[in-house]
């Protein structure tokens, strides 16, 4: 996570009933602030000091509730969470991230809160209110709590997008030096992203058991089907068969698309057969 700060150190936004669209603004705004404070107010000063930052409240840059708010190009109205996800998500991951997870979380965020269907994470959010019956009725001290599971939740996403990136960076790299066909990983890093859409079959690195993993790479995203699947006579044959085939060939999946062996050498072997086949 990139980890840079913010200015402000206040912010505003409406009290009383809260939804996810407040709750993630406000914990966004603590990952790049940790020492924030946020107030929750039924109207917003006729002067805001710079240092203050209000959302979701006042018709200002960061609300959605006037008349003239902004709307995505694919029709989704931003609110307040998905306009202060526009300003300042490049503090926290990539150009590419900032729109992926737009489209994978924000917008639904947002959706809910312009009167779109509710989800599970929207729901989650609302879970934290107290029911109408319930003796403690502080819906500040609920707003807050709600805070820190979206903050939890926030920077988990941020650690799995910029993870991922870094994860595409090592894996473009060893595709580049491969011979187009087998790729080598000098550890097991989530490849899929990159080598699916590519012309290499195989990609094979270092198993947790010990030894070493040799993969078929599948045809689509989610797929069953491998661009070439290892040898049908392999599928679930026992090892002293294996060996006789590729000493140091130890496992082949019956589904075809993964084979162990105690060395790289046997490992890339495997492909190399598949591929000749």
């Amino acid at each position: 996570m990139k980890n840079n700060k913010i200015n402000y150190t206040t912010a505003l936004t409406h009290s009383g009933v809260f939804h996810a669209d407040d709750v993630f603004s406000a914990a966004l705004l603590k990952i790049l602030n940790p020492d924030i404070t946020i107030s929750r107010v039924f109207k917003v000063p006729d002067i805001v000091p710079d240092d203050t930052i209000v959302f979701d409240i006042g018709f200002g840059h960061f609300d959605h509730h006037q008349k003239a708010a902004e709307i995505r190009n694919n029709g989704v109205k931003y609110a307040a969470f998905g306009l202060l996800w526009r300003k300042l998500g490049h503090l926290l991951v990539s150009k590419a991230n900032i729109d992926k997870f737009d489209q994978s979380f924000v917008q639904a965020i947002d959706l809910a809160d312009n009167g779109g269907d509710i989800n599970p994470m929207t729901a989650a959010i609302s879970s934290f209110a107290p029911n109408w019956d319930d003796p403690d009725q502080d819906m500040d001290a609920a707003f807050f709590k709600a805070v820190d599971f979206a903050l939890d939740v926030l920077q988990r996403d941020f650690a799995r997008l910029n993870s991922a990136e870094r994860a595409e960076e090592e894996v473009t790299t060893a595709l580049w030096s491969s011979d187009g066909d087998i790729v080598i990983l000098d550890r097991f890093v989530p490849w899929q992203e990159i080598l699916i859409p590519s012309t290499a079959k195989f990609v094979v690195f270092p198993s947790l058991r010990g030894g070493y993993n040799a993969q078929a790479i599948p045809t689509v995203h989610g797929g069953r089907d491998q661009k070439i699947p290892f040898p049908a006579e392999w599928a679930g044959a026992g090892t002293d068969v294996l060996q006789a085939i590729i000493p140091g060939m130890t496992f082949c999946h019956p589904g075809r698309f993964m084979v162990a062996a105690t060395t790289l050498e046997a490992a890339v072997n495997a492909c190399n057969i598949a591929i000749n086949n």
